[in-house]
């Protein structure tokens, strides 16, 4: 079974009524990257932070895959497939995809903010709990934070993620501007031979020696095409 390796960023969720941060309306309009989600936002004021993200998951959990969501969860009928996604969101998994990678964090996990990766330390929010409060501890006795990369800490789902992109037969990218890194370095270890698809209606930087074939639509639209192409039946 061939392996399709889908990359998606913030175009990939933008139907289902989430805003992305880096356009022009976008979430960093009203609150600074700098506030929000760096270290030093985080230790200048973490109440406000966490206000950020408890409203973050409010509007998640209002919201719904959108068609493109589906159609990528319906790609496993003929292949094996991971997801690496840029989003924070958890619309993959709710749409059906059965393996997906969280680059940048996970909305609905919260963490220590002593020690992001443990795992002990990890709380899965639910409908109804989504709010930390202020003064709120992980079980090391840290304050609770967003299981949120931010600005300047490593992304530790990279490398599993490279091993992905290695290993790909197809290669498919949704939704990213491929600008934001180490995300978008992701194609460079995609074999050369391996045919390359982008689905965004927005110019995007290069892919390096890729042969990319763009296809200048939405996700849903996007994905429609190219479900086509592969043999998926929509």
């Amino acid at each position: 079974m061939k392996k399709i390796v889908v990359l998606t960023g913030a175009g990939m969720s933008v139907e289902s009524g989430l805003s992305t941060f880096r356009d022009a309306d976008g979430l960093w309009e009203n609150y600074p990257v700098s506030r929000v989600a760096t270290h030093e936002g985080w230790n200048a004021n973490p109440v406000y932070v966490n206000d950020f993200y408890n409203m973050l998951r409010k509007k998640l959990v209002a919201a719904e895959p959108n068609e493109g969501h589906r159609l990528v969860a319906r790609l496993e009928e003929k292949y094996k497939v991971a997801v690496v996604t840029q989003n924070v969101d958890n619309l993959h998994e709710m749409a059906g995809s059965s393996n997906v990678l969280h680059l940048h964090g996970e909305l609905m996990k919260v963490c220590s903010s002593r020690d992001t990766e443990n795992k002990r330390c990890w709380r899965t929010m639910k409908p109804g709990d989504l709010d930390v409060m202020p003064g709120e501890k992980a079980a090391d006795g840290s304050l609770l934070r967003p299981y949120i990369v931010f600005f300047g800490e490593s992304v530790p789902n990279f490398e599993p993620a490279v091993a992905l992109a290695q290993k790909a037969d197809i290669f498919i990218i949704i939704g990213t501007s491929l600008n934001v890194y180490p995300a978008a370095g992701l194609v460079q270890y995609v074999k050369p031979d391996v045919p390359v698809y982008l689905i965004d209606p927005k110019p995007a930087m290069s892919a390096g020696a890729h042969d990319v074939r763009q296809i200048a639509k939405g996700a849903s639209e996007g994905m429609k095409l190219l479900c086509k192409e592969l043999g998926i039946e929509v």
